[in-house]
């Protein structure tokens, strides 16, 4: 049965897309095919070297390809707070179609952000969080507008530990990084309750790549000099990976394809592994309402980013 590809992404002409770590990998993927599709898309990256070359790659195979980078750090409060405010001011700053929350590290050796928290938690929850409760507003007034979180099959390695979400008592890289994808898919149950208890059409879902060929399998190893982990990691890529515009693909279907369902998380339809994206498997523990409040209310405290717009 052949199953649903970037050729049937609707047009998204007149829609605005803010995609986190789009300079390589699935993110990369996803701005360009979105950009091809009309969309106007927001490279929301670290990097500015990086991030000017990928808009250049993106043009480059998208000669009309309407794109702009947007500097943006997610181990730092200060700059998610900036990049919102900077958002707002710009072109088309009152309203957002499509924010992709697809930045992220995996299996770090133990790091701080900015703002003192372990590094993968940080990174890939808790900046994301933040990322989207300032830039709410501007969902809220688009008609039809969606959040995507990027998670992963990691999720299912650890459920969240509310009494030391940054990993204070012990920190094991592959443990920490499976509680920061749990928590990923935690935000998005608790956000998109919320969402329908306010009335909003605002449909937030979450995706993953399955094993897709990106930097982020090697960059733990390279930051430790474990070579010979790196080389492997690379070798795994290399045999059984699938592309990063393959991956991408599950991100593309939550973000755009009719009939997304609230809450939904969507990955690749071979073991979650490779292929066409389909419902995925999710862990019970992702599904947990308590969990999801008392980690939505932790997330509030520890960003200083509430979501007022939801309580009204």
């Amino acid at each position: 049965m052949k199953g649903w590809t970037a050729s049937e992404i609707p047009d998204q002409s007149g829609r605005t897309a803010v995609v986190t770590g789009a300079n390589s990998g699935i993110g990369y993927a996803a701005a360009r095919e979105l950009a091809r599709n009309g969309a106007r898309v927001v490279l929301a990256c670290r990097s500015e070297p990086r991030a000017e070359d990928a808009e250049s790659r993106i043009r480059a195979e998208v000669p009309d390809a309407d794109v702009q980078f947007m500097r943006l750090d997610l181990a730092d409060l200060a700059s998610v707070r900036e990049f919102a405010e900077r958002y707002g001011r710009g072109r088309g700053g009152d309203r957002l179609d499509l924010l992709i929350n697809n930045a992220g590290v995996m299996a770090l050796p133990e790091r701080r952000t900015a703002d003192g928290f372990e590094m993968q938690f940080g990174i890939n929850h808790l900046g994301h969080f933040a990322l989207t409760g300032l830039l709410l507003p501007r969902l809220l007034a688009t008609p039809r507008a969606r959040v995507v979180s990027v998670s992963s099959v990691m999720h299912a390695v650890s459920n969240i530990d509310l009494r030391d979400l940054n990993s204070e008592r012990r920190y094991r890289r592959w443990i920490a990084y499976g509680r920061s994808k749990t928590a990923n898919l935690l935000f998005v149950h608790e956000l998109a309750r919320r969402l329908a208890r306010a009335g909003s059409d605002v449909v937030a879902a979450a995706a993953h790549p399955g094993y897709a060929s990106t930097n982020l399998q090697t960059a733990g190893a390279r930051m430790e000099g474990r070579r010979a982990a790196e080389r492997f990691a690379e070798w795994g890529n290399r045999v059984f990976a699938q592309t990063s515009d393959a991956g991408a693909l599950p991100t593309l279907y939550a973000a755009t394809a009719p009939g997304v369902t609230a809450d939904s998380f969507t990955g690749p339809r071979l073991q979650g592994w490779r292929g066409a994206p389909v419902p995925s498997f999710r862990a019970r523990w992702t599904l947990d309402d308590r969990a999801g409040e008392l980690l939505w209310e932790a997330s509030e405290r520890l960003t200083g980013v509430g979501y007022e717009a939801l309580a009204r």
